[in-house]
């Protein structure tokens, strides 16, 4: 029998996915509980849509995940660290702090490496480890009065963990200002960083997230997952490694029933069969 979540809410409607946070009363910060069901639900996301890609004769059913949007519920994102989670990690040895570390970049990782894009509905304030939350999402659109911060060096810490992934989306010279600080920052000033992609009124958060969402969904879903892979894979290569990467995924994508029908559907002038 399945476990029933309760921490989050894993919703889907078609192809597109919605993972809330439902810690509002504690604004939806992490526990060893959180982390669990996060990295639950990335692997039940991730097999749904491998079984989907593996559909015979190319076709992808159209209630398979394709889109995953990930929120808080009522005023916060994710603040980072739950403060009993904390209390109980203060009491743990320098091995059980690593195991407990080690899961929770398990669960970055999975939901980094989804097969499928991540788009980040950023309703509140995301701090801490929600900023690696943010950091492993595609697409990120914010609430303009959201705000941010890499808080743990407050908390005599440091962002280790949500480090691998939050370099490569806001570069060094970013991370040397705001790992170091802890200060927090408004929602322009994290699109300026390249954490965050659009900044929004309230009133059209929902409308941006679904105008992404159907952008991604006018694409080939396999070859959305090899662009985000390339995108992955090129930063842990050296020049030659990543060309010839690039150029074992274009023949295969190109000689693929979803290339196929994609170049097919534009030398016809018709909407590809692909298109949700």
């Amino acid at each position: 029998m399945t476990v029933p979540y309760s921490r989050i809410r894993l919703e889907t409607r078609g192809p597109i996915a919605r993972l809330t946070l439902a810690r509002p009363e504690v604004r939806n910060a992490f526990d060893d509980d959180l982390i669990r069901e996060l990295a639950r639900a990335a692997g039940e996301l991730q097999a749904a849509f491998e079984v989907a890609a593996g559909s015979p004769g190319g076709a992808f059913p159209p209630d398979a995940p394709r889109v995953l949007i990930l929120t808080g519920e009522g005023a916060a994102f994710c603040a980072g660290a739950d403060l009993n989670w904390m209390k109980r990690s203060a009491g743990y040895t320098r091995a059980e702090n690593e195991a407990d570390a080690g899961r929770m970049a398990a669960m970055y990782r999975a939901l980094d490496e989804l097969p499928f894009p991540v788009i980040a509905r950023v309703n509140g304030p995301a701090l801490g480890g929600g900023m690696g939350l943010l950091a492993c999402c595609d697409v990120v659109v914010a609430v303009d009065s959201a705000r941010f911060g890499f808080t743990e060096v407050r908390l005599g810490i440091a962002p280790a963990v949500i480090s691998p992934f939050v370099l490569p989306k806001i570069g060094l010279s970013a991370a040397r200002r705001w790992f170091l600080t802890g200060e927090i920052f408004g929602a322009e000033e994290a699109r300026s960083m390249g954490l965050v992609h659009a900044v929004v009124p309230e009133e059209g958060l929902d409308r941006c997230v679904e105008e992404v969402a159907r952008a991604i969904l006018g694409n080939g879903p396999r070859a959305v997952a090899a662009a985000k892979r390339l995108a992955r894979e090129a930063q842990a290569l050296d020049r030659e490694g990543a060309l010839s990467n690039a150029v074992r995924a274009i023949a295969a994508l190109r000689s693929s029933p979803e290339g196929q029908e994609g170049l097919g559907a534009f030398l016809g002038k018709r909407k590809p069969g692909f298109t949700a």
